[in-house]
């Protein structure tokens, strides 16, 4: 097994990319890859969760907050595209089916096992069944595209401290880890404050930690990062926790200024794809803290985009 301990996001994004890139080559599904195998890491402090890493890794923190919301609301909905239209790629009949929200709050539409891990720890402080199961092998071998690359969560409550662990078969380290620790730390954080315990460590066991080829170039410009900031408490009752996350959606206040960052992040970007391009700029400087300044990022990046396409549109034109 190979470790990785950090202090932040940022911290353990540059060792795991490090990490990867030297890793074995493979090919599943046909795709060149690198990938280490066997891979544990521990982030001490998991409130430092939103990586931000200009100019080698821009993160839309958007659609960080709008996948974070659309788990933990337990909605398999087709909303979550308009925060990243390429998830459409994996839906069948327009649905993911490996939505982890739906597996987490309504197992077989009936079991809240969010729910059920804060009522285990509070009946039990000692206990080893507080578990979230996302893979379903009678649904996930059916042959869908959207197959959950992570496999469940466990809490473990020791010392007045709630740690907790994913267990993934496999992860897209350039891509996809920032976003995933994005949620697994929230839902961390949320459910150490529901059981009125501190925040323990965060940790993270992949069974495949891989990049693949087409990211190698990308990966190479990435050199030393700052930390990454430490996020404002999200911590709120149970009691009116999916009315809250329903407010966050629809970009309402919520009561909470953390969750009104949250929301105003949302709304931002749903300004933004629809060229309400200015009023989007206003509200990331409204955001403020390290969601506002992650959206200004990923909005001077989207303009260099439109740029370089301009550019290119203009000179394939005039051959």
């Amino acid at each position: 097994m190979t470790q990785l301990t950090g202090d932040s996001v940022a911290e353990l994004f540059a060792g795991a990319v490090t990490l990867a890139k030297a890793g074995e080559k493979v090919a599943p599904r046909g795709m060149a890859t690198h990938e280490v195998l066997d891979v544990h890491m521990r982030l001490t402090q998991p409130r430092a969760r939103l990586l931000h890493a200009p100019p080698a890794r821009i993160l839309n923190p958007a659609f960080a907050v709008a996948e974070t919301v659309w788990h933990l609301s337990g909605s398999d909905d087709p909303w979550i595209f308009d925060y990243n239209a390429r998830l459409r790629r994996y839906a069948d009949d327009g649905v993911l089916r490996g939505a982890y929200g739906p597996r987490m709050r309504k197992w077989a539409g009936t079991v809240d096992q969010l729910h059920r891990v804060v009522d285990l720890l509070k009946e039990d402080a000692d206990s080893r069944r507080a578990l979230v199961q996302l893979y379903d092998p009678a649904l996930d071998s059916a042959g869908h595209k959207d197959v959950p690359c992570t496999l469940g969560f466990a809490f473990h409550l020791r010392a007045g401290r709630l740690h907790m662990t994913t267990t993934m078969r496999g992860q897209d380290v350039w891509i996809g880890m920032p976003y995933d620790l994005f949620f697994y730390t929230v839902l961390h954080e949320l459910v150490a404050g529901w059981l009125g315990a501190d925040l323990g460590d965060f940790h993270h066991h992949v069974g495949s930690l891989h990049i693949y080829d087409n990211h190698l170039d990308a990966a190479e410009q990435l050199t030393s990062l700052a930390a990454s900031e430490i996020m404002s408490d999200l911590t709120t009752p149970w009691d009116g926790f999916d009315q809250l996350l329903q407010h966050v959606q629809d970009g309402e206040p919520t009561g909470h200024p953390s969750w009104d960052e949250m929301a105003e992040t949302m709304r931002s970007y749903r300004l933004w794809k629809t060229d309400m391009c200015e009023e989007a700029w206003r509200q990331a400087d409204a955001v403020g803290g390290p969601l506002g300044r992650a959206l200004k990022s990923w909005y001077s990046e989207l303009e260099r985009r439109a740029g370089s396409w301009s550019t290119a549109s203009a000179a394939a034109g005039a051959r």
